[in-house]
């Protein structure tokens, strides 16, 4: 077929024009969502939030992502990809300015809400979805795991350095100026960030658009629900409903409140948790590349739950942990293996719904998964003000992600995608 000749080899890691610059911007975007995730709950603590008011900001911020994602995605056909995206990082831009232009709880909500802001240091907002159906309309099945366990090598790659970057940033910065405006700074980082995206953007060529009439019609069935699935309907339903139950559990330990939990627990500085989470998402990053070579001898289904799983139960066990260096440890540990799932996870969707309902598949469960993840913060930061309760997230989000793994595998592990037939 034409649109495969023009298609990068994942094997031989050769990329066209337009591959290089999507594998750049999200480099440039989870490198902003690193950096943000590491200190936002300090400065929004900082500049007078309690953690209750910081808690239901976040929920907020992300119920917003919800509906930028939807109108973004959902006109993309239309309006064109590139347009669409570049929107996006302007809300990233608008976002950040106003956060640090402001302290009026309300002003922020609104652009918390309006604008695309990540408080967990993962994907938030419209370009996942837009970028996983592309990427899966121009691999083979056989390569398509690997493809996108790059694609998430790079995204866990940056989101560590951006870690590492935030929390060194506000420690060099508080010899000269004070905490509040050392946090203050990295967020004119993610809006800076969000400006060099825009422009990134804006240089992909027509042929990063929606090609045929099967992905525009795929692309509007994303605002209408499930109005335009149609073969892949029961799949989508199902691994949606699934999607957001483990979403919600991983949204009381979203990077945000995790870093803010080992300052409650231990007094750690932003500086140090940057170096935490740096190491937490490189093992991450790497764990990304033996789950393609597990998928292939193991199957999709049983290597996202086989990973998955133990990840859970390491999770519970890090509030448990008697010091420090254990808890950090077991943290480590979780990572290594925790997001094994997510380039299987990706491409098992992608395999296992009409290619002409891919877009819509990606958009639907992407704004199940935001929604999941929404609710959770609202309840951490009740959590928080609260010292004898500043534990319960772990257990909560492990418990609620060890049903998940559980329920997925029994609904699942009979469907498999075409290269395990």
């Amino acid at each position: 077929m034409a649109i495969k000749s023009r298609i990068p080899n994942p094997e031989s890691h050769l990329l066209t024009r337009d591959a290089r610059v999507l594998f750049a911007t999200r480099f440039i975007r989870l490198f902003a969502y690193g950096s943000l995730s590491v200190i936002l709950v300090f400065y929004l603590v900082a500049i007078g939030l309690s953690e209750q008011q910081a808690g239901l900001l976040l929920t907020l911020t992300l119920a917003g992502d919800v509906v930028v994602s939807l109108l973004l995605t959902t006109r993309a056909d239309r309006m064109g990809r590139r347009r669409m995206l570049v929107i996006g990082a302007v809300l990233m831009i608008a976002a950040a300015v106003v956060f640090a232009s402001t302290r009026t709880l309300w002003v922020l909500t609104i652009a918390g809400i309006v604008g695309v802001i990540s408080p967990s240091g993962h994907e938030v907002g419209p370009f996942l979805s837009i970028e996983q159906a592309a990427l899966s309309h121009v691999v083979t099945d056989k390569t398509r795991t690997t493809v996108f366990a790059w694609y998430t090598l790079a995204g866990s790659t940056a989101t560590a350095l951006g870690a590492l970057a935030g929390g060194a940033a506000t420690r060099a910065l508080q010899t000269t100026m004070s905490a509040v405006d050392s946090y203050r700074a990295v967020v004119l980082l993610y809006a800076a960030l969000g400006l060099a995206l825009a422009v990134l953007f804006a240089r992909l060529s027509p042929s990063a658009e929606a090609a045929t009439l099967g992905e525009k019609k795929a692309l509007r069935a994303t605002v209408a629900g499930l109005a335009g699935i149609d073969k892949s309907r029961d799949v989508v339903v199902k691994l949606s409903a699934l999607f957001a139950l483990d979403s919600f559990g991983g949204g009381f330990v979203i990077q945000s409140f995790a870093a803010y939990w080992f300052y409650l627990r231990y007094g750690i500085t932003p500086a140090a948790l940057g170096v935490i989470f740096f190491w937490a998402n490189i093992l991450a990053g790497l764990s990304a590349l033996a789950a393609s070579r597990l998928a292939r001898r193991f199957g999709l289904i049983r290597t996202m739950v086989a990973t998955h799983l133990p990840s859970n139960v390491l999770l519970i066990l890090v509030p448990l942990m008697p010091n420090l260096p254990s808890a950090i440890a077991v943290l480590l540990a979780r990572f290594s293996i925790s997001q094994m799932d997510v380039p299987t996870r990706q491409s098992y969707t992608m395999a296992v719904v009409s290619p002409d309902e891919r877009a819509a598949a990606a958009g639907i469960t992407g704004v199940a998964r935001t929604i999941g993840a929404a609710i959770s913060p609202l309840f951490v930061g009740y959590f928080f003000a609260r010292p004898k309760l500043i534990n319960l997230p772990f257990f909560i989000a492990g418990v609620l992600k060890i049903a998940y793994d559980l329920l997925l595998y029994r609904a699942f592990v009979s469907v498999r995608p075409p290269e395990e037939k």
